[in-house]
Order: structure tokens, then C-alpha cells, then sequence
């Protein structure tokens, strides 16, 4: 306890409770497109209904937006208070955890599902010549256990895939060996009819029958691309022989096994009796996730926020939440699953996992952290806004490595098609959003023919100047959008301005989002999620739609007049007066002499007129 309390005055533990305060409405706006289980609490904390979605948002969303004709959900919907989820892999998932959560916390709404009933296992009995039979309850004696299924309809194909490939006994004789030697067992009906070789009466031999029972082990999680070519063998001769009907059981067969998945990372008997813990955090704020495992299942998920004062480390973080959820929820397991090392004291055994279903476990942890966290920043953005932006401009400081926050940037990007008509664009974010009335737009004066980097130190040197000539303020950022060749010529001209040092730089390579800096030829690679680079990709990504925008422009209008000019005894003033009245260069071509009389006039309309039409 010695070290919980050393921490615990530089940190604010936001339970997952005090986010809500019965604001329905926002939590629906931030819930996750992702399958898993949903679960609704009343104003006193009372689990209400727990539910499964394919898509949690359009589920729950869907109780709220349509006119319930059930009045048991009519209800429901008025006392709810809190919602509440958990993310899995797979609707499957979502599946046998809403059903292991139903048993678990036996919902007042929920209807289905409250029995003692289990999704069906596949045992793989612990005894000398194993036999192999679908179950609902899990025995700790050693046994195998497979599944869990949410079908019937696919143990009982496996099971008799299983039955017609290998001869299994299905007595629950003890075939130990010193009774078989006795003779104390005769063979059954089954041995006569072929299902069964007789191990009763050592008609078989126990390493035989371990080769068929590592063969189903292999059929169970999964690995039956032997058997299917089997199968679909058999549906082949069935068909040739016009046995149709028989042909199409087996192809339903083959259809269900397809189809069958053999994991679940939320219902596993390897895994039992854990606390899984996992950590994501930002510059501010860690998020640690906490599942708890009973009996093999997933029974509660739990994230809170902590808020850091003095930088602490993911490891001081983790460590702190560990204790105060352990504490909140009075755990006392003995072993904890964790993605590093971390020090809880000698009576835990930490365990960090490096593959497997204990590694998934862990990664299913760390997917809710980060769903949570996310949610966060929507619900901030919403609520307060300032907050927000804050923190993003707190994550961009550190993630650049920046000596400020960069509340004012700036970006730039070059326009042209061979060296025609170029120009370029500078776009300003301002606490990470548009700017639009800053916008500004050039045309490229000093530099002929295609030449990217020259314009880039004309249009920031042209900017820069202007900007310390007005005595207006300097960006605290600057993004030039193209790589080490671009960045390098807009260096130059803040060399020439003399602010180079004053103000940040980077350049931003399309291909693969590299970050570069002045005289560093090693990039800055961000991670593909974070607010950093989506920031700066919107940057880069509104400054090109800016600059092709105004390129298009003013190579349109440059294709129009000089059309239009190139017609003798038609001026600059005469297409204007034209384009204004006609709007486009095709209504001109098409208007009629007299139409165009009306705007500049007889002779200048017929000269327009007898262009265009010339057999008339």
C-alpha cells in the first residue's frame, strides 16, 4: 500500500460512472461501429438488460430512434440511466458473452437466457481410451474441452464427421489395464456393427486409439481440411450414383463446417480465474482496462481514465489502476495477465503473454482501452470543446517535438501541369481547425517551366515577408507538403527572411506519411491513428484541394479568353462583357446574332457570329 499511496495524490481516477451523469443521448453519439455486448443501468447502478450486436451503435441507437411495440422495452428505455459495453472480435463473441454476462448478473429485462443452460462444449474425456461426446457443463478433471458453440446443429456434425471417419467406443466401461486383462468386459453391439474395434477386449491397442484421438483434436480446433476433401468425396460418388438426397446432407455438412469457428477468445477453459489489465494513454491521460475471467468466461469489463500531473510512465500508470480496480471490485485472484511487467507485490503472479489465446486476451483488453479513449475525445469534443483542443494540441507539441504548442500552422502546396499556369496555395489551421478567411492563394511570378522547388521558396519567402512587413504574427508550425526537396527550398527562405530557428518546420511525404525535418535524413514515422497525423494529413490534403481548385480556375478561365481573343477585332473588355452575360463559352458559340447585339453591340456581334457559324 506503501506505493499506491506515494501516487496517489498526482492522479484523478475518473471511474467510468462519472463520465455519464445520465447523458443518454451523447454516449450514443460516441458508441463504437464495432460488434460486442451492450448493457444498460438504471440512476442507482442496476443492471437493467445486457444485449449483443453485430454493430453496437446501430443497435443501441435503434431502442432510442423507433416506437417500441413491446411495453417491457417501452420501459426499459425510460429507466435507463448509463450504457455501458464491451468490444469483441466477433459477433460470435458477442454471442457467448452476453450469455456468460446474463447468467452472471440475471438482468430484470432480459427474458432469454437466465437458466443454468450453457452453450454446448466437445469433450475429449480424461481416461484410458477417451471417448468424445457433446456437454454443457465443464468438469475440472483433466478432460478436454472444445468450443463453446452456438449451434447444436454444428457439434452434432462434428460429431458424426467425427463417428464416420474413426470407430470411438461410447461405454463408460473403466478399460484399465489390468480389468481388459482379467477379461472382465465382452465386446457390444456396437463392435458388430462396426462402430467400435473392441479396446474392451484388446482387440485394439491403446497407441491405435491415441492416433485417432489426435486426429479429432485436430478436427475440433478446426484443422479438418483432410476430412472436408473426404467429404466431398463422398457427396462426389453419392452424386454419380444419383443418390441426390444423401449427396446433399453431406454437402449441408460440408456447408456447416465451413462456416464453424473453433475460437473464442471471450469463453476459453485454459484461461481461468484471471485479472487482465491493459494501458493506452496520451500526453494527459492513461486509460487502463480491466477484464475479469471466472470459469473460463469474460464476466465484467471496467476502463478508467487517470490523469497524469507529473509525466508519469504507462508502467507508474498501470500499476496505480491495477490497485484501485482490484480494490473497487475486491479481487483476489492470484494471477494477472498484462502486455509488460509491472511490480503488485509478491502475492500476485504477473504473467505477460507472448502468443496464444493468453495473448488475445490481452490485445482484447488493450482494443477496449483504446475504444474508450476515443470515445473520450468525442464526448469532449461535444462537451467541452476547449478541453479538446487542448489536449490535441498538447499531443501534437510532443508527438513533433515541438518547443510549443502549435496553435497556429500553416501549409503549403504547388499547382501546375507541366509548368503551365502555376501557382500555389497556403492554407491556416488555427487550434486544429480550418481558418478559411486566412487562405491564400498565389500565382508563381519569378519561376518558369516545372520547378516545385523553386516555387515552394517563392510562394513561403513571399508569405513571410509580407506577414513581418504587416507586423502580423508568425505561425508556430509550418507544413510543406512533398519531401526532403520541397522542405529544403522552404528552409532557404526563411533563411533569407532571417526567422529560421523562430519558427517549426516539417514536410510531409505523400507515399508513406513520412514527417521530415531540416537536416535530419531520417524520418519521423506517426502512428497511422493518432490525432497527430490525421491533423496534419487534413492539412496537407485542404491545402491541395485548395491549390488545384485555383489552378483549375485560372487554367479555365485562360482556355476561355483565349479562345475568345484569338478572334480579330475582339478585345479583353469584349470577353468580359460576354462571359458575364453568357456565363460559359458554349452559350456563346450558340447564342444568335442578335442576342449577342443586345450585350456589345452589331459589329462586334457579327464578327463573334460569322466565327462560329461561317457557311451561314
Amino acid at each position: 500500500m506503501e506505493g499506491r499511496d506515494a501516487y496517489l495524490p498526482f492522479f484523478n481516477i475518473l471511474p467510468l460512472e462519472s463520465m455519464s451523469n445520465s447523458n443518454v443521448e451523447l454516449q450514443l453519439k460516441t458508441l463504437p461501429s464495432s460488434p460486442g455486448v451492450y448493457q444498460y443501468f438504471d440512476k442507482n447502478g442496476k443492471i437493467l438488460y445486457v444485449g449483443k450486436a453485430k454493430n453496437l451503435k446501430k443497435r443501441v441507437t435503434s431502442y432510442f430512434t423507433k416506437n417500441n411495440d413491446s411495453h417491457r422495452i417501452r420501459v426499459m428505455v425510460k429507466k435507463i440511466h448509463e450504457i455501458r459495453h464491451i468490444v469483441v472480435s466477433s459477433e460470435t463473441d458477442a454471442l457467448l458473452l452476453e450469455n456468460n454476462l446474463i447468467k452472471k448478473h440475471q438482468p430484470r429485462f432480459n427474458v432469454m437466457l437466465k437458466d443454468d443452460k450453457t452453450y454446448p462444449w466437445i469433450c475429449i474425456k480424461n481416461e484410458r481410451f477417451p471417448r468424445v461426446f457433446p456437454t454443457r457443463k465443464l468438469v475440472k478433471d483433466g478432460s478436454e474441452y472444445y468450443g463453446p458453440y452456438t449451434s447444436f446443429k454444428t457439434v452434432n456434425t462434428l460429431l458424426e464427421l467425427i463417428k464416420g471417419l474413426y470407430q470411438l467406443r461410447t461405454c463408460n466401461y473403466d478399460l484399465s489395464e489390468e480389468k481388459i486383462r482379467n477379461g472382465k468386459y465382452k465386446v457390444c453391439l456396437e463392435y458388430h456393427l462396426g462402430n467400435c474395434l473392441g479396446p474392451c477386449e484388446a482387440y485394439e491397442s491403446e497407441a491405435e486409439y491415441l492416433k485417432k484421438i489426435e486426429a479429432i483434436r485436430q478436427i475440433v480446433k478446426g484443422n479438418f481440411k483432410d476430412s472436408l476433401q473426404q467429404f466431398r468425396k463422398q457427396m462426389k460418388e453419392h452424386a454419380e450414383n444419383m443418390e441426390f438426397e444423401e449427396a446433399q446432407k453431406i454437402k449441408t455438412k460440408i456447408e456447416v463446417l465451413e462456416n464453424y469457428q473453433a475460437k473464442s477468445t471471450v469463453v476459453n477453459p485454459k484461461i481461468n480465474n484471471v485479472d487482465v489489465f491493459s494501458i493506452v494513454s496520451d500526453e494527459g491521460y492513461g486509460y487502463v482496462n480491466f477484464l475479469q475471467l471466472s470459469h473460463g468466461a469474460i464476466i465484467r469489463s471496467h476502463t478508467i481514465e487517470m490523469k497524469k500531473k507529473l509525466n508519469e510512465s504507462d508502467r507508474e500508470l498501470l500499476e496505480l489502476g491495477i490497485t484501485e480496480i482490484r480494490q473497487r471490485f475486491n479481487s483476489h485472484t492470484r494471477e494477472i495477465y498484462v502486455p509488460f511487467k509491472v511490480d503488485v507485490g509478491e502475492q500476485i503472479k504477473v504473467t505477460v503473454p507472448k502468443l496464444g489465446d493468453k495473448k488475445q486476451i490481452v490485445e482484447l483488453s488493450t482494443r477496449n482501452a483504446k475504444y474508450f479513449r476515443q470515445e473520450r475525445f468525442k464526448q469532449m469534443k461535444i462537451v467541452d470543446p476547449d478541453r479538446h483542443v487542448n489536449r490535441i494540441m498538447a499531443q501534437m507539441k510532443q508527438d513533433l517535438r515541438l518547443t510549443e504548442e502549435p496553435r497556429h500552422i500553416e501549409c503549403f502546396d504547388n499547382s501546375n501541369i507541366q509548368g503551365s499556369n502555376p501557382v500555389a496555395a497556403c492554407v491556416v489551421f488555427r487550434n486544429g481547425k480550418p481558418s478559411k478567411k486566412d487562405y491564400r492563394k498565389f500565382n508563381i511570378k519569378t519561376v518558369e517551366g516545372p520547378n516545385d522547388f523553386a516555387s515552394m521558396e517563392e510562394v513561403v519567402f513571399r508569405r513571410y515577408r509580407r506577414l513581418l512587413d504587416e507586423g502580423e504574427s508568425l505561425p508556430q508550425l509550418i507544413i510543406v507538403d512533398g519531401g526532403k526537396g520541397q522542405l529544403s527550398s522552404a528552409v532557404k527562405a526563411l533563411d533569407v527572411l532571417g526567422i529560421r530557428g523562430k519558427v517549426a518546420i516539417i514536410g510531409i511525404a505523400k507515399r508513406l506519411e513520412e514527417i521530415f525535418y531540416p537536416g535530419d535524413s531520417i524520418p519521423l514515422y506517426l502512428d497511422k491513428k493518432s490525432e497527430t497525423l490525421k491533423i496534419i494529413q487534413h492539412l496537407r490534403n485542404e491545402a491541395h484541394r485548395f491549390g488545384i481548385t485555383f489552378h483549375r480556375n485560372k487554367r479555365s478561365s485562360t482556355a476561355l479568353n483565349t479562345e475568345l481573343e484569338n478572334i480579330a477585332g475582339i478585345g479583353e473588355k469584349t470577353v468580359v462583357e460576354l462571359l458575364k452575360n453568357f456565363r460559359s463559352l458554349k452559350r456563346v458559340k450558340e447564342a444568335s446574332e442578335e442576342s449577342l447585339a443586345g450585350v456589345i453591340g452589331n459589329a462586334r456581334a457579327r464578327i463573334i457570329y460569322e466565327h462560329y457559324h461561317p457557311q451561314k
